[in-house]
C-alpha cells in the first residue's frame, strides 16, 4: 500500500486523538464517585435494613405494652370491685370473706408483677425509639452524601464528556483528510493492536512496541519509497517515518 507521507503523518495525528479519547473514557470510567458511590449504596442498604428492623421492633413493643397495660387495668378494676364489696359489708360469710380477702391480695400481687411487666416493655419500647431516630439521622445522612457523591459525578461527567465530544469532531475532521484505504488499515490495526494502529519510527525504535529496529529492518524502511506504507515488523503496526527517525 502506498500513500502520501504527508498523509501517513496526519494518521499520527487520528492515533493520538484515539488516544485521548481512549484517556477519556478511562477517566470517566475511573471517577472516584463510582467507587464512592457503590460503597455509599451498600451502607445505605444495610442501614435501611437495619431501619426496618428497629421500626418493626418499635410497632411490636407498642402493640405489646398496649396488651400489658390493658391486663394491668383489667386487674385493677376487677380489685377495686372487691374491695368495693369488702368495704360495702354485704359479704358477711367469714368464709366468703376470707375468700374475698385472699382474692384482693392476689390481685394486688398480680397487678404489681403486670405493672414490671408493663415497665420492662416500655423500656424495651424506648430503646427501639431510640434505634429508629438514630438510625434513621444516619440514612438521611447517607442520602445526603450519595446526592454529593453523584451531582459530583455527574459534573465530572458532563466535563469529560464536554471534553470528549470536541475531540471527536476534531477527529472525524482529521480522519477525513486521510486516504481511506490507509484509515482502513490503521481501524483495523486498531482493534487488534489495543487501541494504536500507527506509531512513529523515532530513534529507529517503534514508539508502539518500544523496539528498536534491527540493522535489516532498519535496512529494509531505508530502501523503502517515501510513499510506502512500512510496518513494524514485531508488532505489525504501520510505522510513520518522519525527520527523526534516525534512518
Amino acid at each position: 500500500m502506498n500513500a502520501a507521507p504527508a498523509d501517513q503523518l496526519r494518521l499520527l495525528d487520528v492515533q493520538a486523538l484515539d488516544v485521548r479519547l481512549s484517556q477519556l473514557d478511562h477517566r470517566r470510567s475511573a471517577l472516584p464517585e463510582h467507587a464512592e458511590l457503590d460503597s455509599l449504596a451498600k451502607d445505605l442498604a444495610q442501614l435501611r435494613d437495619l431501619l426496618v428492623a428497629a421500626q418493626t421492633e418499635e410497632s411490636d413493643t407498642a402493640r405489646e405494652q398496649t396488651k400489658a397495660e390493658q391486663d394491668v387495668d383489667q386487674v385493677r378494676q376487677r380489685a377495686v370491685r372487691d374491695q368495693q364489696r369488702l368495704d360495702s359489708g354485704a359479704v358477711t360469710s367469714p368464709k366468703d370473706l376470707e375468700n374475698l380477702q385472699r382474692e384482693i391480695a392476689s390481685l394486688a400481687k398480680r397487678q404489681g408483677d403486670l405493672e414490671d411487666v408493663v415497665l420492662d416493655v416500655m423500656e424495651r419500647r424506648e430503646s427501639a425509639q431510640s434505634r429508629v431516630t438514630e438510625l434513621t439521622g444516619r440514612v438521611s445522612a447517607v442520602e445526603a452524601s450519595t446526592e454529593e457523591s453523584r451531582a459530583r459525578r455527574d459534573t465530572a461527567q458532563e466535563s469529560i464528556d464536554a471534553e470528549s465530544a470536541g475531540v471527536t469532531k476534531e477527529r472525524e475532521t482529521v480522519a477525513a483528510s486521510v486516504p481511506a484505504d490507509l484509515l482502513k488499515l490503521y481501524e483495523k490495526l486498531r482493534e487488534q493492536q489495543d487501541g494504536v494502529g500507527a506509531a512513529r519510527l523515532f530513534q529507529r525504535r517503534c514508539e508502539g512496541c518500544r523496539l528498536e529496529l534491527n540493522i535489516t529492518e532498519l535496512n529494509d524502511v531505508r530502501a523503502a519509497a517515501p510513499d510506502a506504507v512500512v510496518r513494524c515488523e514485531n508488532c505489525r503496526r504501520i510505522l510513520v517515518r518522519t525527520a527523526e527517525s534516525g534512518l
